[in-house]
């Protein structure tokens, strides 16, 4: 079968390579759809040693697609089976798994090779973090099913309520999951961005948007987001979906007295940002660092792109065939687009 392999930063090769045979408690799948994400990206650009701790490695964690084999053991899945799979399943046992903090787990299984014609799911993803899905579901839309649950997590430590206004800083794909999110809470979204493609499309979700293209610093970018609140005030919620420091601190400046920060996207390693401490004692501020998700987290992502409540395909730039995944990841880069579906 064909498959991606990744051999350093900026070298992926399709490649035929032996098809996987599942193990005791295993699952084979057909993959239909595989989306890229910007982990994808920041993986091709310069490599990443938790992912991909030897290389050459297969490539990829987002799908969905059709069960062919079972392995032994496997009874809550049959060969035909429609499924889609997280990327990941906490052990359950460490200190994190023990104090409900999942997305913490110290012995996180993870999955790759979703860039390929077929993948096999390990066996604790298959027993924690593995789905049908219905007919009505396209494997398109099922497959970005990873970042939201990531989103998911983050809308679980936000607090967002009925009638709160809510900053997304960051319009991406990350940015509009969370538009959507917090507008099925009943809150009202504020979305700021550089970038006019972005902006149209969180306009065309029914945010408000700022453009942030002529603002310079985070307390300048911030001040042209908070005059769109109420009283100009700052927001109840501000949630940060681009992953830069600066970004960070734009975030914790757009928020009203007594307000939320999500602190959602990954920055650079050991990259610090700046809180005005008088700021966080007087005005009593809450900052939430988030990070990947848990099993109950991804239950609730599928049951939303099941039950159409959150569409995958909103995401999506273009579908493609597998042999573009590297011009699609350099279109990501370039800005010509946020997320592609490539079809075996």
């Amino acid at each position: 079968m064909r498959a991606y392999m990744f051999y350093g930063p900026g070298d992926l090769r399709l490649e035929d390579v032996e098809v996987g045979i599942p193990g005791p408690g295993e699952v084979a799948v057909e993959v239909k759809a595989a989306a890229t994400c910007g982990t994808d990206l920041k993986s091709y650009r310069r490599g990443h040693p938790t992912l991909f701790p030897t290389l050459p490695a297969r490539f990829g964690h987002e799908f969905a697609g059709v069960v062919t084999a079972v392995g032994e053991g496997v009874t809550s899945f049959a060969v035909g089976d429609r499924v889609v799979a997280a990327n990941t399943a906490p052990c359950g046992s460490c200190w994190a798994c023990s104090i409900g903090r999942e997305s913490l787990c110290e012995n996180l299984e993870y999955l790759n090779g979703a860039f390929a014609e077929q993948i096999v799911i390990p066996k604790a993803i298959v027993e924690r973090n593995t789905y049908t899905i219905p007919d009505s579901l396209p494997f398109e839309a099922a497959a970005p099913l990873e970042p939201l649950s990531t989103v998911v997590h983050g809308m679980a430590e936000s607090g967002i309520q009925l009638g709160d206004t809510v900053v997304v800083n960051g319009a991406g794909p990350i940015g509009q999951m969370f538009i959507k999110l917090a507008q099925l809470r009943g809150a009202s979204v504020i979305a700021a961005d550089r970038s006019p493609g972005r902006l149209a499309q969180a306009e065309a979700a029914g945010a408000s948007v700022v453009d942030l293209s002529g603002c310079d610093g985070p307390e300048e970018c911030a001040k042209a987001i908070t005059a769109h609140t109420p009283g100009g005030r700052g927001a109840d919620v501000a949630i940060e979906a681009v992953g830069l420091p600066q970004v960070w601190e734009q975030t914790v400046l757009c928020l009203r007295p007594g307000g939320t920060a999500v602190l959602f996207g990954g920055t650079p390693k050991n990259a610090p940002f700046s809180v005005n401490s008088s700021d966080m004692h007087y005005k009593e501020y809450t900052l939430k660092g988030v990070y990947h998700h848990q099993p109950r987290y991804v239950k609730t992502a599928v049951e939303l792109l099941s039950t159409g409540k959150f569409d995958g395909m909103s995401l999506c730039t273009e579908v493609r065939p597998l042999e573009a995944l590297v011009d699609s990841l350099e279109d990501m880069a370039a800005g010509r687009g946020s997320k592609y579906i490539l079809r075996p």
